[in-house]
C-alpha cells in the first residue's frame, strides 16, 4: 500500500511509520521541514536494523529506499497556510493524520490557540487538499488522530464511543477536530477517528514525566488517586491505527485504550512495582495546578474509557493488563 502521514516524527508517528515500512508499505511524510523529518526517520530506521540511502537537501522532497521494507519520501507542507499538496496525496491508499501541537504544556492563551488551530485548521487544510484531487486519485481512507479528552471528566462512569463530548477546552477542541476530519466523508473516504488514551511510552508523554520522581522513590497517587487513567501500550495503539487502515468495518470513533483502565492510585502501585520503587507519597492536586495550570485537570479528573468498538471488531490487545504493559514499556528499567 501507499500511505501518506502527518505528524510522522512525533511519539506515535515514528512507530506508525516503522510498522508500515516493516510490512512493505511505501510511506509519504508531510512535514514543514521534509529534510529534517527524513533524517529523523532514517535514525529510527537504523535503530531497528534497516539500511537506507537519502538524497535531497533540507526543505526539498527526500526519498529513502530501504532494503528491508517500504520506501519513504518526505514532502513539504505548511498546514496553517495552505491545503495539503496534491503530489503528496494523489494515488495514496490511505492518509494517517497525527499532526498537532503538544498538549503537555502549560495552557496559556497562546498555547490553547496553537493546540486548537493545529488540529482544527490543520485537518481542514488536509481535507481541502483531498477535495482538490480528481476522484480517481483520492485515498480510500482517512485515519485521523483524536483523544479521549473528547469526553471530558466522567468520574467512575464507564464510557464508550457513544458518550457525548464534554464541555471543557480539550473536549471542545477534540469535537471540532473530529468534525473537520468527518468532512472527508463528503469526498468519498472512509473516516476513522482514533481517540487515544494515555500512551505508555518511556520516551515521551505522561509516563516519561512520571518516571523521574518514581525512580527517586518519591512517586505516588495524584489528587487522591481515585480518578481513572485510561492507558494503552504503544504497540496496541499502532495496531489500532493499522487495523483502521486495513479493515473496511473500522470507521467512526474508535477508543484507543486498553480494556482495563486503572485508578490513579492503582496505576501508581503498578508503576512502583515495575521500577521496584516505593509509590506511596501522595501528590496534591493543588501542586499540579500551580505547576501546569488548567492542563493539570487532565490528570486530576480523568475518565474511565473502554475500547468497546475495537473489541467488537475483534481487535486482540497485545497488552490488556497494566503490569505487563508497564514492564514492556520500561524495557531495561
Amino acid at each position: 500500500m501507499r500511505i501518506a502521514i502527518t505528524g510522522a516524527t512525533g511519539l506515535i508517528g515514528r512507530r506508525v511509520v516503522t510498522a508500515l515500512r516493516e510490512r512493505g508499505d511505501d510511506v509519504t511524510v508531510l512535514s514543514r521541514d521534509p529534510g529534517q523529518a527524513s533524517e529523523q526517520l532514517e535514525k529510527s530506521t537504523r535503530s531497528t536494523g534497516a539500511s537506507g540511502e537519502r538524497t535531497g537537501e533540507p526543505g526539498e522532497t527526500t526519498r529513502t529506499l530501504d532494503d528491508t521494507g517500504g520506501a519513504l519520501d518526505a514532502q513539504g507542507w505548511e498546514p496553517m497556510r495552505e491545503p495539503a499538496p496534491a503530489q503528496a496525496l494523489a494515488g495514496r491508499d490511505a492518509i494517517v493524520h497525527l499532526a498537532g501541537e503538544n498538549i503537555a504544556q502549560r495552557w496559556s492563551a497562546a498555547a490553547k490557540q496553537a493546540i486548537r488551530d493545529s488540529r482544527v485548521t490543520g485537518t481542514r487544510q488536509l481535507v481541502q487538499g483531498i477535495g482538490e484531487l480528481a476522484e480517481a486519485e483520492r485515498p480510500r481512507v482517512l485515519v485521523s488522530g483524536s483523544a479521549i479528552g473528547y469526553y471530558g471528566a466522567h468520574g467512575d462512569e464507564p464510557i464508550d464511543e457513544d458518550a457525548p463530548a464534554g464541555s471543557d477546552f480539550l473536549a471542545q477542541t477534540c469535537q471540532a477536530w473530529e468534525v473537520e476530519a468527518e468532512a472527508a466523508n463528503g469526498h468519498g473516504l472512509r473516516v476513522t477517528k482514533v481517540r487515544t488514551g494515555v500512551v505508555l511510552d518511556r520516551d515521551g508523554g505522561a509516563l516519561a514525566k512520571m518516571l523521574p520522581p518514581f525512580k527517586l522513590g518519591v512517586g505516588g497517587p495524584v489528587a487522591g488517586g481515585r480518578q481513572y487513567i485510561s492507558w494503552i501500550h504503544p504497540d496496541d495503539l499502532v495496531g489500532i491505527v493499522l487495523a483502521s487502515i486495513d479493515e473496511q468495518q473500522w470507521q467512526g470513533a474508535i477508543n484507543a485504550t486498553a480494556p482495563e483502565p486503572q485508578r490513579n492510585g492503582d496505576f501508581s502501585k503498578s508503576l512502583g512495582r515495575a521500577l521496584n520503587r516505593p509509590s506511596f507519597l501522595p501528590v496534591p492536586g493543588a501542586a499540579l495546578g500551580l505547576l501546569y495550570g488548567e492542563m493539570a485537570e487532565i490528570v486530576t479528573t480523568g475518565a474511565r474509557v473502554l475500547p468497546a468498538k475495537a473489541l467488537v471488531l475483534g481487535y486482540q490487545f497485545r497488552y490488556p493488563k497494566l503490569d505487563a504493559a508497564l514492564r514492556a514499556a520500561l524495557g531495561g528499567d
